[in-house]
């Protein structure tokens, strides 16, 4: 069994995939937009479409090892990502710090990074979507 974390960005889920390449060497694995949503028979829709075919219905990204997906939900405006966070586990303090400070870049820090007794770097924070995430790196 695998679980793998499925993102709503409201209709930024565009902006996310490259921030999130550009953060965390994010790679895109597999887009769909919602104009490529076909039609049933009897021309009903599939599903509901937003106003703009452009947004992205789903999409897969590959952080390190692990496949996250993203979609741009129902393009309200208001992603809220509250009663989880994503977790990097860094191999070195290196990778932390940088991973650390590249996804606080228009988000906020809500645990600097540091020494902890259970890891040698751990911080916690807020992206600019307002993901939560904690990053750690081996005592």
């Amino acid at each position: 069994m695998l679980i793998q974390p499925y993102l709503f960005f409201d209709g930024r889920c565009e902006e996310a995939l490259a921030f999130y390449g550009k953060a965390v060497g994010a790679q895109v694995q597999n887009l769909v937009r919602f104009k490529d949503n076909p039609e049933q028979p009897g021309d009903q829709p599939a599903g509901p479409r937003p106003p703009d075919g452009e947004k992205i219905m789903h999409a897969s990204m590959k952080i390190g090892e692990s496949l996250v997906n993203a979609s741009d939900g129902e393009c309200l405006g208001n992603p809220q990502f509250q009663g989880f966070s994503l977790v990097i586990n860094a191999k070195d303090e290196d990778e932390a710090k940088r991973c650390f400070v590249a996804l606080t870049d228009g988000g906020e820090a809500t645990m600097p990074l540091t020494k902890t007794f259970f890891a040698s770097s751990f911080g916690m924070l807020r992206d600019r979507f307002g993901v939560h995430w904690m990053v750690m790196s081996p005592p």
